[in-house]
């Protein structure tokens, strides 16, 4: 029995072995590692971007004649139109900043904020002298005007961009929106003409009349297009063509001997204005 003991125990402590190994097993948990998920920056500003710009007007002109009203009391009617015999306009620097957004690599807008100045020149002629006094009888009169305004155009622009050629993307675009024209008063210097009679004081000037100036926000429309160069990945300089109209309206009141008689009412007004302008500005992408 002894000697069975002895020789079984030995095959079971290796028959058990293995069954000792998987409960041990059983006691060593697992270590799982987590892996870190990947950083990835948030682009705040992606898409956005700024721009700049300053233009010269090549060409600016107005799209129709200067007209004007006269008053007569006793006439019935009581006004009359007329036009200005000669009339235009000049421009020269333009500025401009905007804010925009970069939709897809073809299209974009952006919303504008632009603003230029000018003057006005004109001349008028009358059949009438220019003063009732009785010197001036048989006398006709004309007229030297000069005017200055400023635009601030606020404008809703859309661009198609025609693709990317070693950093240049030629690019065309269209925008609608509103200008705030100021015109600062209208001087008129009146000039006796001879007629009938000659002037008493022969190429004269016989009165010299201020007008209060008009203000009015007006419809606008633009044309652009272009070339984009990419001077780092935020910044492209841009170089490219504008053409902007803007709808006509009132330029300048009555002067105050004729609106103490009784006129009322705007007495001259512009047809309007168009001009084309070559531009050039940046723009800083915000990502």
């Amino acid at each position: 029995m002894t000697l069975f003991l002895r020789a079984a125990l030995p095959l079971a402590l290796i028959a058990l072995a293995p069954t000792a190994a998987a409960l041990a097993a059983d006691y060593d948990p697992p270590v799982y590692v987590e892996q870190a998920e990947e950083y990835v920056p948030v682009e705040i500003g992606s898409g956005w971007y700024l721009r700049g710009d300053v233009g010269y007007a090549m060409s600016a002109r107005s799209t129709g004649i200067f007209t004007y009203r006269t008053f007569d009391p006793l006439a019935i009617p009581p006004y009359s139109t007329s036009n200005f015999v000669t009339g235009g306009i000049d421009t020269d620097l333009t500025a401009g900043i905007g804010i925009g957004y970069q939709f897809n690599q073809y299209l974009r807008g952006d919303v504008t904020l632009d603003g230029f100045r000018g003057q006005f020149t004109g001349s008028t002629a009358a059949p009438a002298p220019c003063l009732p006094d009785a010197i001036y009888v048989g006398t006709t009169c004309r007229s030297e005007d000069t005017a200055d305004f400023s635009v601030v155009s606020l404008m809703a622009n859309g661009y198609v961009d025609l693709g990317t050629y070693a950093g240049f993307t030629p690019y065309a675009g269209a925008g609608l929106g509103t200008s705030y024209v100021s015109w600062s008063g209208l001087d008129n210097q009146s000039f006796c003409v001879n007629g009938v009679n000659p002037c008493p004081v022969p190429g004269g000037a016989t009165t010299a009349t201020p007008h209060p100036g008009e203000k009015s926000w007006r419809f606008t429309y633009a044309f652009m297009g272009g070339v984009a160069y990419d001077i780092t990945k935020n910044f492209k300089v841009d170089l490219g063509y504008k053409y902007t109209k803007i709808a006509e309206g009132p330029m300048f009141g009555w002067g105050a001997v004729v609106a103490a008689s009784g006129a009322s009412g705007v007495q001259g007004r512009d047809p309007g204005m168009a001009q084309h302008e070559v531009r050039v500005g940046l723009r800083y992408a915000l990502w």
